[in-house]
């Protein structure tokens, strides 16, 4: 009965778009194949009937991604006034600084102690929708979700600014063999193919120069201490010749505290890379940090 109405509803859209567009000058070819289009869909609606994975309302186009439109559209970029080293969101007073267009600041803990890298940049917040589709993709393995998301590397690619040499070297954040076994795939890797399809930046891809040879525990519920202990000594360099005096940018799903991205460009740089920065899908906020980090160690469990 839902597919009926749902497949009822596609027809009146049709209807309504050949009505709207006709006074637009639309040929027989190009409403024909969007009546096309149309038919599919409700037809994909009445003979495989299925519900968005992350609102549960029902798909009403075809797609290898089980996720509808609405929800792909409320991922957004991450908004505020950003450190300019890690990208955290940094709370501003306007009486205090009514210039909206300031040039954006390191924050006070990149201030106190600057990481490894040179800068962090990430798309949107690991919240809501967003979060939900790395987690399809991390966890439930629907791999067309690397499409949108390199995506939306690609838009955070462009905020990078290009290196001295023009080119980066773009470096996916490797995983442990077993969890490679394991999982079947690296995320990571999956979305920096996708991001650079686009060609947002002029980067070449390595993702054999870069090593992760000893297995660590969960970093979520740990102390930032126990998360640098934990990754010490777990990556390494496995062709320094690649990355001696490049510019190496570190692609991930997610920046939560930024210790793995440290960790690997501690390593990066004692193998003669010029610099290190990272970018990411997603960033997890420091407010939300506790919460999602529960949730993380309940997914990977």
């Amino acid at each position: 009965m839902r597919a009926e109405v749902v497949f009822s509803s596609r027809v009146d859209e049709i209807r309504a778009t050949a009505v709207s567009r006709a006074g637009v000058g639309l040929t027989v070819a190009a409403w024909l194949t969007s009546a096309t289009r149309f038919f599919a869909d409700g037809a994909f609606a009445l003979l495989f009937p299925a519900d968005c994975r992350i609102c549960h309302e029902p798909l009403v186009q075809a797609s290898r991604l089980p996720v509808c439109q609405a929800c792909r559209d409320s991922i957004v970029p991450i908004e505020g006034n950003l450190c300019s080293i890690c990208g955290e969101r940094m709370v501003t007073f306007s009486r205090s600084f009514p210039d909206a267009q300031a040039e954006p600041e390191p924050c006070g803990l990149c201030r106190r102690a600057a990481p490894k890298y040179s800068r962090a940049v990430a798309y949107g917040a690991f919240e809501d929708a967003l979060r939900e589709m790395i987690h399809l993709l991390k966890y439930d393995r629907v791999l067309p979700a690397a499409k949108l998301l390199g995506n939306k590397l690609s838009d955070a690619l462009r905020q990078t600014p290009a290196p001295n040499g023009g080119e980066w070297l773009l470096v996916p954040v490797p995983l442990h063999v077993s969890k490679l076994r394991q999982r079947g795939f690296n995320q990571a890797e999956l979305i920096a193919r996708a991001a650079l399809k686009r060609r947002p930046v002029d980067a070449v891809l390595n993702t054999k120069c870069l090593v992760r040879h000893r297995e660590t525990v969960p970093q979520a519920g740990l102390t930032r201490h126990q998360r640098r202990e934990n990754l010490r000594g777990a990556f390494a360099v496995r062709d320094t010749g690649a990355v001696r005096d490049r510019d190496v940018l570190l692609a991930d799903d997610v920046f939560t505290t930024g210790t793995t991205i440290s960790e690997c460009a501690r390593v990066l740089l004692r193998a003669g890379a010029r610099s290190v920065s990272a970018v990411t899908v997603a960033r997890v906020l420091k407010a939300d940090r506790i919460g999602i980090e529960r949730v993380e160690a309940e997914r990977a469990a």
